[in-house]
């Protein structure tokens, strides 16, 4: 039975960039997010100031940051 469909020949690069995005988009969200509701729970909810919740958002995002930047290499 002939079919025009043949196992692995299809180009997948718009498939591949579209993933890469949301995997992008996800994980830089979930840290502007978790960032975001640490410093607001920190000020609203604690006797923390205003500056001492600002500092610990900021650390907790450049610590985020570092941890989640991309390292290079082809990874899976």
């Amino acid at each position: 039975m002939a079919s025009e469909y043949h196992r692995g020949e299809m180009d997948i690069h718009e498939q591949a960039s579209t993933y890469h995005l949301f995997v992008m988009l996800t994980k830089w969200g979930s840290l502007v997010t978790a960032s975001l509701l640490v410093f607001l729970v920190l000020v609203f909810c604690t006797p923390t100031s205003f500056i001492g919740a600002l500092a610990v958002g900021v650390v907790m995002s450049v610590l985020g940051f570092v941890v989640l930047r991309d390292k290079g290499g082809d990874a899976h």
